[in-house]
C-alpha cells in the first residue's frame, strides 16, 4: 500500500466519494476533492475541512485551468463526478449525457498531460436489461432502444469506458474502470430514486412505502465502506490498469423484501401492518411511460478477488440499521 500519497477525488462531496475521502485521509494521504455541489452536498465533506491533509475546491471538472493545477499536484485521480440516479436520468437526460461524457473526457485529457492515474467510475447499468447472471465484466450488452431516456445512462458510462480504455490503450494512460453495483449507506439521498433512503425515510416519517412494479425484481446491496475498500484496493494493484472490475455485493434482495427488512428494523413491520404500508405503483407512473427495468442484477466478482482479494464483508441488515441511524439522527430530508 502506497503512503502519503496525494489523491484527486472529482465529485468528493457526494456519497461514495465524501466515504473515499475518509478512508484515504485515514491511510495517510493528502485528499482534495473538486464538486460542483450540483449533486453532492458539502455537509458530507465539511466535518474534512479542518483536517491539514484535505483540500476543497467548488467547481466544475470541466474548468480546465482548475482542472490543470489540481492533476498537477496529484498522484492519482478518483473520478466520481457523474449525474446519476434514475429520476434525473429520465427527467433530464441532457444533464446526464453532457455531464457524463464531456466530464469524463476533460479528466481524461489533463490527466493524460500529467500521465496521472485515473480510477473511473463506472455502473452495472452498463449491462442494460440482459438477463445473464452473475454479470460478468466481459458480457454482452443488451439495451433496450434510444427514445427511452432510461437507457441514456448506460450509454453515457458506456462511453466514459470506452474513453478511458482508449487511453490506455493509445497513450499509456494508467486507467482502471470499476461498475459499482448499488451501492448503499449513511449519506446516501433519496432525491435522485435510491431506494435504500427514499424507503427508509418513509417508514421514519410513518408513510408508506412506494415499491415500483411488483417489488419481486431482485438487487445486490454492498455497503459503502466495503465499495471503498474495493476501490482504494483497485488504485493499489498493478494488475488492475487497463481493466474493469465489478464491485458488488452478490447476496440478492427483492425490493419487496428490503422495505420489509426496513420495517422489522425500525420496529414497524410486525404482521398485517407492516404488509399495510406497502404500496405498488407501476413504472409508468412512477418514470415515464414505456420504462423498462431489470428482474436480477448480480455481479460477478471474482475478477476483482483474484486482482487484489476483495469480497464484501458488510451484512445487508448492519448496513441498513446504519442509514436508519443516520436519518433519525436529523440528516437531511432529500
Amino acid at each position: 500500500m502506497l503512503s502519503q500519497r496525494s489523491s484527486l477525488i472529482t465529485g468528493g462531496a457526494g456519497f461514495i466519494g465524501s466515504h473515499l475521502a475518509e478512508a484515504l485521509l485515514e491511510r495517510g494521504d493528502r485528499v482534495t476533492i473538486i464538486d460542483d455541489l450540483s449533486t453532492g452536498r458539502f455537509e458530507n465533506i465539511a466535518h474534512l475541512t479542518t483536517h491539514p491533509r484535505f483540500h476543497f475546491a467548488t467547481d466544475t471538472i470541466t474548468n480546465e485551468v482548475v482542472m490543470d493545477r489540481l492533476v498537477s499536484e496529484c498522484d492519482a485521480i478518483f473520478h466520481l463526478a457523474a449525474a446519476v440516479g434514475v429520476a434525473l436520468i429520465v427527467n433530464d437526460p441532457v444533464r446526464v449525457i453532457e455531464t457524463n461524457i464531456l466530464g469524463t473526457h476533460a479528466v481524461l485529457k489533463v490527466a493524460n498531460r500529467y500521465r496521472k492515474k485515473v480510477l473511473v467510475a463506472s455502473t452495472s447499468e452498463i449491462y442494460g436489461k440482459s438477463n445473464r447472471v452473475p454479470f460478468g465484466e466481459d458480457d454482452d450488452r443488451l439495451l433496450g432502444p434510444t427514445t427511452t431516456a432510461r437507457w441514456a445512462y448506460s450509454s453515457s458510462k458506456a462511453v466514459d469506458e470506452f474513453l478511458g480504455l482508449a487511453y490506455q490503450r493509445q497513450m499509456g494512460l494508467p486507467v482502471v474502470i470499476f461498475r459499482l453495483f448499488n451501492t448503499v449507506g449513511p449519506r446516501q439521498t433519496g432525491q435522485y430514486g435510491m431506494v435504500v433512503p427514499r424507503l427508509v425515510q418513509q417508514t421514519l416519517a410513518g408513510e408508506r412505502l412506494t415499491v415500483y412494479g411488483d417489488g419481486k425484481q431482485t438487487r445486490c446491496f454492498c455497503d459503502v465502506a466495503d465499495a471503498v475498500r474495493a476501490i482504494v484496493a483497485l488504485a493499489d494493484c498493478e494488475v488492475a490498469t487497463g481493466e474493469v472490475f465489478n464491485i458488488g455485493s452478490t447476496v440478492e434482495v427483492s425490493i419487496v423484501e428490503l422495505a420489509r427488512r426496513i420495517l422489522a428494523l425500525t420496529g414497524d413491520g410486525a404482521g398485517a401492518r407492516g404488509r399495510d404500508r406497502l404500496v405498488f405503483i407501476p413504472y409508468d407512473e412512477a418514470y415515464e411511460a414505456g420504462f423498462e427495468d431489470m428482474r436480477r442484477r448480480v455481479p460477478d466478482i471474482a475478477k476483482i478477488e483474484k486482482a487484489t482479494g476483495w469480497r464484501p464483508l458488510v451484512p445487508l441488515d448492519d448496513t441498513l440499521r446504519r442509514v436508519i441511524t443516520y436519518y433519525q439522527a436529523g440528516a437531511e430530508k432529500a
